[in-house]
């Protein structure tokens, strides 16, 4: 059985290639090259996209003779180990001083609904002696 593909492996470019996929869903080589940073070698993230192929992170289906790539991590799941790699980076793994240092910034802004829903688990949270 193949081992499973981990996020927090990728180097940087690949990183970027992804998120650039994930942003879209499923997008062309063309498409990832136009949404990176600086002046990406075409050849150069096309061969990167069969790397991260051959690693397991994309898989491509062929579209009007285009190589369309989708990720093979959920979404859901690739953002939970972002947060975690965050949390672990800069945070020393407390979510509590995660959300308070977001709710600090001067630019953040709640709606309403927002606001409930973290009130919400914040009781929910004492209530499970958390």
């Amino acid at each position: 059985m193949a081992k499973e593909p981990k996020l927090t492996e990728l180097t940087r470019r690949e990183r970027q290639i992804m998120e650039a996929i994930y942003r879209f869903g499923k997008a062309s080589a063309a498409e990832v090259v136009d949404h990176l940073p600086g002046k990406p070698n075409n050849a150069t993230i096309r061969t990167l996209l069969g790397v991260l192929e051959d690693k397991g992170f994309l898989r491509h289906e062929t579209v009007k003779g285009k190589y369309i790539y989708h990720p093979t991590i959920p979404l859901h799941q690739a953002r939970r180990t972002a947060l975690n790699q965050v949390l672990d980076t800069f945070f020393d793994g407390a979510e509590a001083r995660a959300v308070i240092s977001i709710l600090k910034q001067s630019d953040a802004t709640l709606t309403d609904e927002d606001a409930e829903l973290i009130i919400d688990l914040i009781n929910k949270s004492r209530k499970e002696g958390r």
